[in-house]
């Protein structure tokens, strides 16, 4: 059963910081490529970061770079989400996700979600 736990989350004022933190089972987490996701009320999940299986490689979205970093710890199977100069436009709820390698189409799917934490960040 995989399963993904996020936490971390929690009430911030602008400009503040917060970890977010996802352990992961029962899948290979150290070949895994993983991800953070965000909604916010009455938008769409939206990217904002993601890692390769061995921590070599990142990408962000443009709202969050400069600010935010993903980083993994293998030994822990843990994903981290570090998110500094937090602004109001950054509450929504994060989600952490697992991509899985499609050799069909040599692409990775998400395929792997988290329940979410919930990020407020007051103005």
């Amino acid at each position: 059963q995989v399963q993904l736990i996020e936490s971390g989350g929690g009430l911030v004022q602008a400009g503040g910081s917060l970890r977010l933190s996802c352990v992961v089972s029962g899948l290979p987490f150290s070949s895994s490529k993983m991800g953070w996701f965000r909604q916010a009320p009455g938008k769409e999940r939206e990217f904002v970061a993601a890692i390769s299986w061995s921590g070599s490689s990142t990408n962000y979205a443009d709202s969050v770079k400069g600010r935010f970093t993903i980083s993994r710890d293998n030994a822990k199977n843990t994903v981290y989400l570090q998110m500094n100069s937090l602004k109001p436009e950054d509450t929504a709820v994060y989600y952490c996700a697992a991509a899985t390698y499609q050799y069909g189409s040599s692409s990775w799917r998400y395929d792997y979600w988290g329940q979410g934490t919930q990020v407020t960040v007051s103005s």
